[in-house]
């Protein structure tokens, strides 16, 4: 039977200032990964979601970022292969300090925004985020976009990963994700994200914004928690994805 994890990035509020609807979508899907401060997120707000979390039994991963609070981390940074590597080691820690705390444990790394569109491309990023995360813990499964720089920097490093694909945005023919700031970028139809995912994990396709057809690996689906009706969206992909003859698992 083929399987598939479903994920979402939470805990991105900061302050008084809360985002997504975290609890949810937290009991739709299979994974979560918590920011760690650095685009969003702070001490109690990482606290407060690592319980979340784990009240559901969930697969837990760090989401780090460039620091980008301003710019939620979706501004592009020149940084050096050992800012990246601290930075990226700097929020692992500061996540693996509330897990430790509250008996959990981390299984994944997913960069965020910005960090993880250039480590599609961008060999030199992919190395420094995969070289820290192997520094940091070589048994942490690396989440990157299926074909990217990252996965392939992780597959040479003799780490785990995990090929990710997204239900509700629009891909580029070349397997890329079109950029926020074009119109239609983020899929709001919810019909529409669940077909487009099952054929994904089914059939290994998905369609371009230019409607060519795109091989992809899916290990897990992003379902962003901001997305219009995101919880509602996360339901009725797991339901589609089992009336389908999939299963719905954590990553580990």
């Amino acid at each position: 039977m083929i399987s598939v994890d479903l994920n979402s990035d939470i805990g991105e509020g900061f302050g008084r200032y809360e985002f997504g609807t975290d609890e949810s979508i937290v009991h739709e899907v299979t994974s979560v990964n918590i920011a760690c401060g650095f685009h969003a997120g702070d001490p109690v707000i990482m606290s407060k979601t690592v319980k979340l979390a784990m009240k559901y039994s969930r697969s837990i991963g760090a989401h780090p970022s460039f620091p980008d609070l301003m710019g939620f981390g979706r501004r592009e940074m020149v940084l050096s292969d050992e800012e990246i590597r601290d930075y990226m080691i700097y929020q692992l820690g500061s996540l693996h300090a509330f897990l430790r705390c509250n008996g959990g444990k981390m299984t994944h790394v997913k960069p965020h925004g910005a960090l993880y569109n250039m480590a599609t491309y961008d060999s030199k990023i992919a190395n420094s985020i995969v070289q820290a995360i192997h520094d940091f813990d070589r048994t942490l499964i690396v989440v990157g976009l299926f074909g990217s720089e990252l996965i392939e920097a992780s597959k040479k490093k003799g780490l785990r990963f995990a090929n990710e694909v997204f239900a509700d945005r629009a891909y580029n023919d070349d397997g890329t994700l079109v950029s926020r700031k074009i119109d239609g970028a983020v899929l709001e139809d919810i019909d529409e994200i669940v077909k487009r995912a099952v054929s994904m994990v089914k059939d290994g396709i998905v369609k371009s914004v230019n409607g060519k057809e795109i091989k992809v690996k899916a290990d897990t689906i992003c379902i962003h928690s901001d997305t219009p009706n995101a919880p509602e969206m996360a339901k009725n992909l797991r339901e589609a994805l089992l009336k389908a003859g999939l299963e719905v698992k954590r990553l580990i």
